[in-house]
């Protein structure tokens, strides 16, 4: 193993798992800054993790085990996403491999436990946020699907590692497909975020909330392994907009090194969308993320055509 495998590593597992509610905090404070106001600090989400977890769990009066295992599930699938996301293009395996359509699988999982909760303690907001997540879920993982396999074409491999091999540099860039799946997977990464104008992060009300509305009857460490699963999913949807669809460099030490600026660049461009964007009506978004899928297929028609 080389020292870029094992520096890769590091940075993939420590970032995924101990900085991603750093990306949260980032994003929380740029929207701040943005809208005139001093904001929590980019460290709130650590202080509200370390507050949950010194509190005990809650067990709900007729709930059975999917509700009690649906946060232990929702942590191990989005771990295995983080191992599965590579930080750069020679990553060690951790024995879970690369392939695109497995991330898929697993944060569709993940969504699954949590909806399934819902459903177990039949609470009327959290089944309503659960059905509009599921909802939307059919277009969210239909354009990251459809994403994901443009870069995977322009690549020749559905493994992410060659992924962000062969679509590092510009050469990858000189055709519109690419283009088209980024275009597309920019939409992933709100939806995936639950970020304007998909969704408000920063509201409680039961009658618009999407993927708050799920968790309602969690509290404690239970709660705090949910939120850590949300900020995970920033940092596996952002490291994937990052290495695979923004233009970034050969060589796995300059992917390393720019890797955390790619982030933050990102969490401003995150912040500056809901800024700029109020939230939509929710029976608009469907066609939004439909927008996007049909960008991504474009992109595999245009892909197809180029090689014919």
């Amino acid at each position: 193993m080389t020292a870029q495998t094992v520096v890769a590593g590091m940075e993939q597992v420590v970032g995924g798992v101990a900085a991603a509610p750093l990306l949260v905090g980032l994003t929380q404070q740029g929207k701040a800054l943005l809208q005139g106001r001093r904001g929590p600090g980019p460290l709130q989400p650590y202080r509200e993790l370390r507050r949950l977890w010194g509190k005990s769990a809650v067990d709900v009066d007729g709930s059975t085990i999917v509700y009690r295992l649906a946060p232990v599930l929702v942590a191990a699938a989005t771990g295995a996403a983080i191992l599965l996301v590579p930080a750069a293009d020679r990553a060690p395996g951790f024995g879970v491999g690369h392939d695109a359509l497995a991330l898929a699988g697993l944060l569709a999982l993940a969504r699954l436990a949590v909806c399934a909760a819902a459903w177990d303690v039949s609470n009327g907001f959290a089944l309503q946020g659960a059905s509009r997540d599921l909802t939307l879920s059919v277009f969210v993982e239909a354009a990251l699907v459809l994403s994901l396999a443009v870069a995977a074409l322009v690549a020749g491999t559905t493994d992410l590692r060659g992924v962000v091999a062969g679509n590092a540099g510009f050469e990858p860039w000189s055709t519109p497909a690419l283009a088209l799946g980024a275009a597309a997977f920019l939409l992933v990464v709100i939806a995936e975020t639950g970020r304007q104008p998909v969704d408000n992060p920063d509201t409680h009300l039961e009658l618009t909330m999407i993927h708050e509305g799920p968790v309602l009857e969690f509290g404690g460490r239970d709660q705090a392994l949910l939120q850590w699963a949300v900020a995970a999913r920033h940092w596996i949807v952002l490291v994937l907009a990052a290495e695979v669809f923004l233009p970034h460099p050969r060589g796995t030490w300059w992917q390393l090194v720019l890797l955390p600026l790619s982030l933050a660049l990102l969490c401003g461009v995150l912040s500056v969308t809901e800024t700029l964007l109020a939230k939509m009506r929710i029976l608009l978004v469907p066609r939004l993320i439909g927008v996007g899928a049909a960008m991504a297929l474009l992109g595999i028609v245009t892909r197809l055509v180029e090689g014919t």
